[in-house]
């Protein structure tokens, strides 16, 4: 293997990426050097060079070449390590890439800026490319919307060495976690990631001089250009007045993207509270798509348009161009349903001193002004429904089993990886005379087996020709079931009903 090939490789790919600069390469040969354990630089006899679109291929090579001098262990997360490390040293200082930044929203505008940032994201590898485009992606139509299912190959399984390393490391506390600013430009280790090639960008969405916000994508993208907000503090998650603000003043100044906060209480919010962040991106959503179902109308807010929407979660829609009254009538929502009980629907604000709602809230700018969905949550137990309530219920678990957080609020669900591999082998077991014997048999389908039966039995003529599609169309049929469980209030009369009464107690403030 000539490692000096493929060396000049990466640093021809940084130049053709403008990652760095005809001045940086003899520096840059000489840090990958160093990391390759190297002492001189032989030019390789090569005439042309192939360039990929891609880094992944080049720096599995040069993984491969630091396994075989044993520079690094050959398990999946000592690879990512490394090769994030080779990535991170053709990645430009933090300052340079906000300055690049800014300089695009002064020369052309923020949404080139952005495009200009998710691409860059991409070539430094930040965002992994080749692993998100395995992810499997298709369609449901419903009365509702069109349901959005992915099928998340991104994230590659745990190696068994690397599951063995991370249970005998020291446990650190440093980063405190994924989304904390102190993640840019760290090394990472068996237990955390590597982000040496992390930058994040300063937006100024606070009123809050005091705290700073930063901008960054997700390096396991679900959909267009899906951004995260976070706060430089690492403190919990909170929806209050101040969430109002800052996810409206966003889309003001990116008007191109929405931007949503998870709730802020378990089994409703999403899998990090420990760190204030929202999440938005450039995609039209299947919520987003909804339509007002019923008009409503707030005292003293008469000039915001108001409704409920049509869809299996219990959702308000506020629209006005005027901002500051927009946010104020939110927050008077989310004080109201704060405290707000219907026993008849199983819904309490609170068992003893422990809350149970809160809002999921999503903003967007439209040509006549903000759009803000408030998604009502409550995360109450009890003995029967001991994950939730109003969370998926034990008969969709061999679908979805974790929180539903904003992005399947908004319509979009995110199964886990495991469900490609089982889907597959279901589509081969019931198209056989003996399928539910197979799957009983089968320990990675057996839970999947009245799911298979209810199917089976609504379809009189599955065929191999058309098993593919009716797996599919099934699968978003329980999504469905997954977000009317969701619902504080469900779709029923006495649901309706029950919702219009909190409308009216809002009022009587």
């Amino acid at each position: 293997m000539d490692i000096y090939y493929y060396i000049k490789v990466i640093i021809h790919y940084g130049l053709k990426n403008n990652l760095i600069e005809e001045f940086d390469k003899i520096f840059i040969i000489n840090q990958l050097l160093k990391l390759f354990e190297l002492d001189e630089w032989i030019e390789p006899n090569h005439l042309s060079f192939d360039i990929p679109d891609s880094p992944q291929t080049i720096l599995d090579s040069l993984c491969d070449y630091a396994v075989k001098m044993n520079l690094i262990e050959d398990s999946q997360g000592m690879r990512d390590l490394f090769d994030t490390k080779i990535m991170g040293i053709l990645t430009p200082l933090p300052s340079i890439v906000i300055n690049k930044f800014y300089d695009i929203c002064n020369i052309a505008n923020k949404k080139e800026a952005t495009k200009w940032y998710y691409n860059f994201s991409q070539k430094t590898n930040y965002i992994r490319t080749e692993r998100i485009n395995k992810n499997v992606y298709w369609t449901v139509d419903t009365d509702y919307s069109s349901l959005e299912i992915t099928i998340n190959l991104s994230k590659p399984e745990k190696d068994p060495k690397d599951i063995e390393r991370e249970k005998n490391a020291i446990q650190k506390s440093y980063p405190k976690c994924l989304l904390c600013y102190e993640n840019v430009g760290y090394s990472g280790r068996v237990d955390h990631p590597s982000r040496e090639n992390h930058r994040v960008i300063p937006v100024d969405i606070s009123s809050d001089k005091n705290e700073d916000w930063f901008i960054q994508y997700s390096p396991y993208i679900y959909y267009n250009e899906h951004i995260i907000v976070f706060s430089i503090k690492h403190s919990p998650m909170k929806i209050d007045i101040d969430t109002f603000d800052r996810i409206t003043r966003f889309v003001e100044i990116y008007p191109h993207y929405f931007l949503g906060s998870n709730a802020d209480l378990p089994i409703v919010g999403g899998s990090i509270l420990n760190h204030n962040h929202y999440q938005g991106g450039n995609h039209l959503f299947p919520m987003a798509k909804a339509k007002i179902e019923k008009q409503i109308v707030f005292k003293n807010y008469e000039n915001i348009e108001a409704g409920i929407l049509k869809w299996p979660m219990s959702v308000i829609r506020l629209k006005s161009p005027d901002r500051k009254k927009l946010i104020s009538l939110a927050n008077k929502i989310l004080l109201s349903w704060r405290t707000h009980s219907d026993k008849s629907l199983d819904i309490l604000a609170f068992s003893d001193d422990l809350p149970h709602n809160t809002i999921t809230p999503i903003a967007r700018k439209t040509e006549s002004g903000f759009e803000l969905d408030l998604v009502l949550r409550n995360n109450r137990t009890t003995e029967k429904f001991p994950l939730g309530i109003f969370h998926p219920h034990d008969e969709v678990h061999n679908i979805k089993k974790e929180n539903i957080g904003l992005i399947e609020v908004m319509g979009l669900a995110v199964l886990p990886g495991r469900l490609k591999e089982e889907l597959e082998i279901l589509e081969s077991y019931m198209v056989v005379e003996n399928w539910k014997e197979k799957i009983i048999e089968n320990k990675k389908v057996s839970k999947h087996l009245n799911w298979a039966e209810e199917i089976i039995n609504s379809n009189n003529n599955i065929t191999e020709e058309n098993i593919h599609d009716i797996l599919k169309s099934e699968v978003g049929k329980t999504i469905l079931k997954v977000l009317t469980y969701a619902g504080v209030y469900k779709r029923d009369k006495n649901g309706k009903n029950g919702f219009l009464k909190f409308i009216d107690s809002i009022n009587e403030i």
